[in-house]
């Protein structure tokens, strides 16, 4: 059994928006977690975050955060492209890691983490923090309980706007793109959903003229039990939302994603009786902080020794499908898996 008064010590890699603004102050709540330091190329821009956020140790360096052998596990939010190279630096230092999505550029780099995981005896996961958010959670029981019949059909949007030639998200190199991006969600709510690989994908994508990263990217992917079709974006207003369809009812995922941690969130469960939405009703959920929960998960598998959310083995799997993807669009056809 677990140690109620044990944390795991963390470490966080680079001074990144994500973590300043959303992970690291969720995982300081923790109930398993402590933020005990933060690393910087720049010493100053960690020193301020480390000030702000009231986190006692700094580096300016990488390196010299995963010498230090008072901290545990490594939070990994750097660029796309650094992710692979920097999660083995940090295995190999003896350090467990949580990834920020996608775990890596390719299948072929995610599965190069799987022998890197057997040597160092370290825990890696991927940080799709949905996982561990209680409305995921709901979701997939009501769909096991038959609560919509079938499983059918998935549809999905994922969309902001940012035309910032210097934000990650629009480098190439880095990894960006509306489908690196965002579009990891709908393929992993998909294959969460189903609880199945997609046999076969098909889409289309837009690219920016000038950055070249995919802008506008739209996919099908064909499930033996139904099919999943979703749109993603860099460059369009700002929405998402998911619906699941089964034979006999439908639910609805108001903010799927990006939960506020301050509001309560909701799912809609439809019946089909009405198109007006007389046969809906609504389960709300009381406010959480899906990052706290997802540190939390985390640590506790590695606490307790168990699988973490979300293993190397299902980012290899949602790779494939990424892959599939663009090899489609480039293509203009089916792409099996």
């Amino acid at each position: 059994m677990i140690d109620m008064s044990t944390k795991l010590r963390w470490g966080v890699l680079s001074t990144a928006a994500i973590g300043q603004k959303k992970v690291i102050p969720a995982m300081q709540q923790g109930q398993y977690t402590v933020v005990t330091a933060i690393a910087s190329r720049d010493l100053a821009r960690a020193q301020s975050a480390a000030a702000a956020l009231g986190i006692s140790t700094v580096y300016g360096s990488y390196e010299e955060l995963l010498a230090d052998p008072n901290i545990d596990a490594i939070y990994n939010p750097l660029p796309n492209n650094l992710h692979v190279p920097w999660t083995i630096k940090a295995a190999e230092a003896g350090k467990h890691v949580l990834c920020e999505k996608p775990l890596s550029l390719t299948a072929a780099e995610a599965e190069s983490l799987l022998a890197v995981r057997a040597r160092t005896g370290v825990k890696i996961g991927e940080a799709f923090m949905v996982n561990s958010s209680p409305q995921w959670i709901r979701l997939r029981e009501l769909i096991n309980e038959g609560c919509i019949g079938e499983l059918r059909s998935i549809f999905g949007y994922f969309s902001y706007f940012n035309v910032k030639p210097e934000n990650i998200r629009n480098r190439v190199e880095c990894g960006g793109g509306a489908l690196m991006d965002i579009g990891c969600y709908l393929v992993h709510a998909s294959r969460y959903a189903f609880q199945q690989e997609p046999t076969r994908v098909v889409a289309c994508i837009d690219r920016d003229p000038q950055m070249h990263t995919d802008r506008l990217t739209s996919a099908m992917l064909d499930f033996p039990g139904g099919q999943s079709i979703f749109t993603c974006s860099t460059q369009m207003v700002p929405y998402q939302r998911f619906h699941f369809l089964g034979t006999k009812g439908r639910i609805e995922l108001e903010i799927p994603v990006n939960a506020p941690p301050d509001r309560p969130t909701r799912l809609f469960i439809d019946n089909g009786s009405d198109l007006f939405g007389g046969g809906i009703t609504t389960e709300t959920f009381p406010a959480c902080d899906q990052y706290t929960l997802q540190g939390d998960a985390f640590s506790k598998a590695v606490l307790e020794d168990t699988e973490v959310p979300v293993p190397i083995e299902d980012a290899i799997k949602n790779m494939a499908v990424i892959e599939a993807i663009f090899k489609s669009a480039a293509l203009g056809q089916w792409v099996s898996l």
